[in-house]
């Protein structure tokens, strides 16, 4: 492994995934990453199923509204961020820019509707 500005990125998706899953996303990444690489299986495609709200850190209320739409964005974000390639992720500042811009992914469907494989494809 080569170690480049973009292990940062990664390492901050993981944070980033950790702090709304309220747990390490580690076996959600491996499976995501299995996944992009052509791997395949059954549980690469069903973690692209999984519907974000079951992925969220279900000690907390499900979020209705305005703060659905920012836990989307941070999620599409954090996955871009542990993108298996480092040369697909985007750079810090590309991350710091999109956060400070707050653009948020419009919802459309509601909340619970929502699987991850529609983030990770929403944001290529």
């Amino acid at each position: 492994m080569r170690v480049t500005t973009k292990c940062d990125v990664y390492s901050f998706g993981v944070v980033a995934m950790e702090m709304l899953m309220g747990k390490y996303p580690g076996g959600l990444i491996s499976s995501l990453e299995h996944s992009d690489e052509g791997q395949g299986g059954g549980e690469s495609e069903s973690s692209r199923r999984l519907q974000l709200k079951d992925v969220v850190d279900q000690r907390l209320d499900a979020p209705a509204g305005q703060l659905a739409g920012q836990v989307v964005f941070a999620f599409v974000v954090a996955l871009s961020c542990v993108r298996t390639s480092p040369d697909a992720r985007p750079t810090m500042r590309a991350v710091a820019q999109e956060l400070a811009a707050r653009r948020r992914p419009i919802l459309d469907r509601p909340f619970g509707m929502i699987k991850i494989g529609d983030l990770t494809k929403s944001h290529k």
